[in-house]
């Protein structure tokens, strides 16, 4: 692959993902776009690039652009923000929304599905405590691929064995020879939607909680200040964002505050809020079962 060549394809993936690719991550597009390459029966890299730029190669596309994602994710992954989730985010909120009986949430770049089937095992724990509650999960991302996977349900058992405590295993799967599937209730509380952080989320509409956990370090200080800006807008204003454990608001937007003692989570900063003019966006009506 040639210098040109490489800073072509360093271009299409921030235009279509936000994905920032270093100067010097040639070997990981080798590793990942030679099997796209001989799928579509390209002479290695050089010719990939060339069908590329061909016309009517959007399916092409989108298949180099999946390729690049890293979807890396594993169910309770990091543990921290399912404890905050836990102890700060719902006892507020089963306050705060009394009246309603009503909760969305919104796992954003939610990749094969580990992190929106924690959450739902998390409500699922509670019990009684959300009897007559509609509580809904929507998981988006932008590859279809990693969707499928997720709406399936179905993981090996390396996945199963990344942070899923033993008994959460035995209580909401069920075995399929070596892999493992996830409880249909359990399914069945997550919406699927493919989704692309670069666009407006307004369509989608406001939330209590938004984790999007993990992918704003794939992204330039322009991007994620766009994409924390959009957030804020569908963001209830007692609501609540997770962020990975690298990532942070701060220096970047005055639409969030950091909730202290609590790693990684925060609040919409009311000050901003009530200076903003900002565009009322809709509650949408919730959907049951998982697409």
């Amino acid at each position: 692959m040639t210098p040109h060549d490489y800073d072509y394809l360093r271009k299409l993936l921030k235009e279509r993902s936000g994905l920032m690719l270093a100067g010097d991550k040639q070997y990981l597009v080798e590793s990942r776009l030679l099997p796209v390459a001989r799928r579509c029966g390209a002479a290695g890299l050089a010719g990939l690039i060339q069908k590329l730029k061909a016309p009517e190669n959007e399916a092409l596309i989108v298949d180099v652009v999946e390729a690049m994602a890293t979807n890396e994710s594993l169910f309770f992954r990091d543990k921290i923000p399912f404890d905050h989730f836990r102890d700060t985010i719902m006892p507020a909120l089963l306050v705060a929304r009394a009246s309603q009986k009503r909760i969305r949430i919104w796992c954003a770049a939610a990749s094969t599905g580990q992190e929106p089937y924690s959450l739902a095992m998390s409500l699922r724990e509670m019990g009684s405590q959300l009897a007559g509650w509609r509580t809904e999960i929507l998981a988006t991302d932008f590859s279809l691929e990693v969707l499928e996977k997720a709406k399936a349900g179905v993981y090996s058992q390396f996945e199963v064995q990344r942070g899923l405590p033993i008994q959460m295993l035995v209580k909401y799967f069920t075995q399929v020879g070596e892999l493992w599937q996830i409880a249909p209730e359990i399914r069945a509380m997550v919406q699927y939607r493919p989704f692309n952080l670069l666009h407006d989320c307004a369509q989608l509409g406001r939330f209590d909680v938004v984790f999007c956990r993990n992918v704003l370090i794939y992204f330039d200080q322009k991007t994620k200040i766009e994409v924390l800006e959009r957030i804020a807008r569908v963001l209830e204003p007692d609501g609540y964002l997770v962020l990975g454990a690298a990532e942070t608001v701060v220096g970047l937007t005055s639409s969030f505050k950091p909730i202290p003692d609590r790693r990684a989570l925060y609040g919409p900063n009311a000050a901003h809020i009530h200076a903003s003019a900002m565009k009322p966006v809709p509650r949408v009506a919730a959907a049951s079962g998982a697409r």
